[in-house]
């Protein structure tokens, strides 16, 4: 009887291992398939181009950078400290307002302002240390070439342009607004949030004029909205105050006071009043009042919003905002070119140390950020397209940057 269970059990081993096979043999087959028509992610997997001396050169580029921004930033809010104390005294500014209202927020964005210059400070210092140490020589003389050692600087540059775009996108503005607003409260004591004879465009032959706008209260005085079709006069609605609703769940909800509305029909006028209306215009708080440098409080898409908003309403002052809606995307790109030049001009092997370089890539930071002031001030007084004066300065300094790399050591 033993015998017989252990056949039994053999062959129900046999009978259980032949269903696992079966039942895996599609496996296999879905497997190797997957294999085979999935070969192309091997490209994705970063060991593939990160190796040791990559590591090690991202680390010490990132680490050079991030340093030499807290050494600069620190000595920057020392000087503006100095500067701003008797003000900050004098208007009674609190402590937690100076440190985290101010300062919280004028760390981010002066150093993605001047991100340009401390990645080409990084990239000259390091690699004149790596160069001085005969470390760069070491690497081509292995048989490394020059556009191989560019690899770990493009990576490391892939990973400072999403920082810079991200925080110019969507961090920094938010920050910004509460920035400007305790400067004008702590430093100005002047905060200005009234307009004077407001006219834009709501809608397609609609027009909103109002005398006075205060932004605190978000009322207007002295308001009319004409109407015209066929370059004719069809209505026009008069109120003596005009109130925004903040409570309500719609954009754009208006309540008239004490209004008229006067519509001609040819020779006939109908006129119809009363004491309070409501209303919707395609017209915002935001639209009404302008600060200088406003710009800078949009996120990217309520920037991109804000200027198609305009354009549709006929505005001409939106090229302020192209400029600026631009520049974002332009200077998060600089940290390739400006980092091609600087392996180029730091990696050979001179006397006299890292000072020349150093000097030379301070001028060309320096020039970098004054010529992409320039272009954008030719964009706003001279009429120059602004996604092309965005774009100038890293155009220019790209064909320095492929000058340099023909004339560095391969």
């Amino acid at each position: 009887m033993s015998n017989i269970r252990k056949i039994r059990r053999l062959h129900r081993f046999y009978r259980t291992m032949r269903n696992v096979r079966k039942h895996t043999h599609g496996l296999e087959r879905a497997w190797t398939w997957l294999s085979r028509h999935l070969r192309f992610l091997r490209y994705l997997n970063p060991r593939r181009y990160i190796k040791i001396l990559d590591w090690y050169i991202i680390k010490k580029f990132i680490g050079t950078y991030f340093f030499s921004i807290l050494l600069i930033i620190s000595i920057a809010i020392v000087f503006d400290y100095t500067e701003n104390v008797s003000k900050f005294t004098q208007y009674h500014a609190p402590w937690h307002a100076i440190i985290f209202d101010y300062y919280a927020n004028f760390i981010p964005y002066y150093s993605n302002l001047f991100s340009p210059l401390f990645v080409f400070i990084a990239v000259i210092f390091f690699t004149s240390k790596l160069a001085g140490n005969s470390e760069i020589i070491a690497m081509l003389a292995a048989g490394m070439s020059f556009k191989r050692l560019l690899r770990p600087y493009m990576i490391s540059c892939i990973f400072l342009t999403t920082l810079a775009y991200t925080l110019s996108a969507y961090v920094i503005p938010k920050g910004t607004v509460v920035r400007q607003n305790f400067e004008q409260i702590y430093r100005r004591n002047k905060k200005v949030n009234v307009s004077q004879n407001v006219m834009l465009m709501v809608d397609k032959g609609v027009i909103a004029y109002m005398q006075n706008y205060d932004n605190d209260k978000k009322r207007g005085y002295g308001f009319s909205l004409d109407k015209f079709e066929n370059k004719k006069l069809v209505s026009h609605l008069t109120a003596m105050e005009i109130q925004y609703d903040t409570i309500s769940d719609t954009k754009g909800h208006w309540q008239l006071i004490n209004w008229k509305d006067r519509r001609l029909k040819g020779l006939r006028e109908h006129i119809t009043s009363g004491s309070t209306k409501d209303t919707t215009l395609l017209m915002e708080p935001a639209d009404l009042f302008y600060s200088k440098g406003q710009q800078e409080t949009f996120t990217q898409p309520e920037l991109s919003d804000y200027i198609h908003k305009q354009k549709v309403r006929g505005s001409g002052n939106v090229v302020l905002y192209e400029v600026e809606y631009h520049k974002r995307i332009a200077s998060s790109f600089a940290s390739f070119i400006l980092t091609i030049i600087g392996v180029s001009l730091s990696s050979r092997k001179r006397k006299g140390g890292m000072g020349l370089y150093l000097g030379i890539g301070l001028a060309l930071s320096f020039g970098y950020i004054m010529l992409q002031t320039i272009s954008s001030t030719f964009a706003v007084n001279a009429g120059a397209p602004p996604a092309l004066a965005a774009w100038v300065p890293n155009i220019i300094f790209a064909v320095v940057a492929y000058f340099c790399y023909r004339k560095a050591p391969q």
